[in-house]
């Protein structure tokens, strides 16, 4: 089996919890240190909330991408962002990466995913030529390889404003100790006390290095946090954190997602949340179809783009479990994707998750539904087995509360599930919200 990809350390730990809050009571000091906690907790909720930065919309993200960082991003023939002079070879043969560098192109390095059974060679583009008419070039030189563009992938929600602490701790949820989910998106803030519980295994993939952001907190949350009267899908799980963005604008490339997919499959991670969307990509879908083969569940947001709106991916590949949102009334999110490819719904807006700090934040979008199923899931499957993930998913299914029109259907799938898992905002103090879903 290959080495992980020497893009950055894999860094572990438990997230760290709040000076003064220990992790048991009990003892002589118990009703001091309880009095102590409640104070600070009273104190830092009566502090003002704290504007979080703006998640803009995919199609606001790729259009931003394209208009800030001309040297590095250009459009495909669709619009769609792409790493500027880039092309994918999968698995090219010797003669063909011959042709290639005769038309000019230069042949970039070379990485072996073992776990997934891949090969790619990166190609450089000719002077001259968009990335477009080179990929052109490409496949008249060698009409039956595969060649792809590095296409960039969006962020799928939008966090609100936070409150700067969380809410006394109050037992909710039992916890799921032995489960392991991967998480494709930033890095995750170590700081949120929501995962004081969980085991964090994180490591960097994009240009630059790791950098933690306020999606992938909330995503991470979501799945194993626990604090107060809130609480995620599998509290206490060890979270696979793969940081596919950085601190870089090429940061949500396929080529860093498919390694960081990579890295949770030489782990053996069972279920790998993707709260990202994007255009089609032959090789995330072969990526994708190497994980589902070897029993890993890929769990996915539908994403945000209207009902109308074709199906993104990876969620509508094959084998990937696509995740709806709805709101705290149980109506579909009216900027969620539809389509014959949706398999479940889940929270997805009028909830609370961990933000940056010491506090919670407002969510909104299928990015936070899809990683609720994910720690559902991983309740189900502790290791990857293609039989085993089958019966997951149809456990997961008879959880399911069908909404809509009898039976499964292209806006819920087979039925809402985990909707205990929502935490009103207002009972952990995020009380408002700054920002529109995507």
């Amino acid at each position: 089996m290959a080495s992980p990809p020497a893009e950055g350390r894999a860094t572990e730990g438990r997230g760290e919890r709040l000076s003064g809050t220990p992790a048991h009571g009990g003892g002589a000091g118990e009703a001091g240190e309880s009095a102590t906690r409640g104070e600070a907790v009273a104190a830092a909720m009566s502090q003002p909330l704290v504007d979080m930065p703006e998640v803009p919309t995919r199609r606001e993200q790729a259009q931003r991408l394209l208009r800030d960082h001309p040297g590095q991003i250009e459009p495909d023939p669709f619009g769609q962002p792409i790493v500027r002079g880039e092309i994918l070879a999968i698995g090219p043969t010797a003669e063909a990466l011959n042709k290639a560098r005769r038309a000019g192109f230069a042949i970039g390095g070379t990485t072996s995913y073992g776990a997934l059974g891949l090969q790619v060679v990166t190609l450089t583009a000719p002077r001259g030529l968009t990335t477009a008419q080179a990929a052109e070039r490409l496949h008249a030189l060698d009409p039956q390889g595969q060649y792809e563009f590095n296409h960039v992938y969006q962020l799928g929600g939008a966090t609100g404003l936070a409150a700067n602490a969380p809410a006394p701790v109050i037992a909710r949820a039992a916890p799921a100790v032995g489960a392991r989910v991967g998480l494709v998106d930033g890095s995750v803030a170590r700081e949120q006390p929501t995962l004081s519980g969980a085991r964090l295994v994180q490591r960097a993939f994009a240009p630059g290095g790791a950098k933690a952001t306020p999606h992938a907190t909330a995503v991470a949350s979501l799945i194993a946090g626990a604090w107060g009267p809130f609480a995620g899908a599998a509290p206490g799980a060890t979270l696979y954190v793969a940081d596919v963005y950085g601190p870089s604008p090429m940061g949500g490339s396929v080529a860093a997602l498919v390694r960081g997919l990579a890295w949770m499959a030489e782990n053996r991670v069972p279920v790998i949340n993707v709260s990202l969307v994007g255009p089609p990509n032959r090789l995330l879908q072969a990526a994708v179809q190497a994980l589902t083969a070897r029993g890993h569940l890929v769990v996915a947001a539908v994403g945000n783009d209207g009902p109308s709106a074709p199906p993104l991916y990876p969620a509508a590949y094959p084998g990937v479990v696509a995740v709806t949102g709805v709101d705290g009334r149980r109506r579909v999110l009216p900027e969620a994707g539809r389509g014959e490819h949706v398999d479940f719904a889940a929270p997805g807006a009028d909830m609370a998750a961990g933000g940056m700090g010491a506090g919670f934040v407002r969510v909104r979008g299928t990015s936070f539904a899809a990683p609720i199923a994910a720690g559902r899931l991983a309740r189900l499957l502790p290791r990857p087995d293609p039989a085993a993930a089958a019966r997951a998913v149809s456990a997961l299914a008879s959880q399911a509360a069908d909404l809509g029109p009898t039976g499964r259907d292209p806006v819920f799938g087979q039925g809402l599930i985990a909707f205990d898992v929502r935490t009103d905002p207002a009972s952990v103090g995020a009380q408002r919200t700054a920002l529109r879903g995507p």
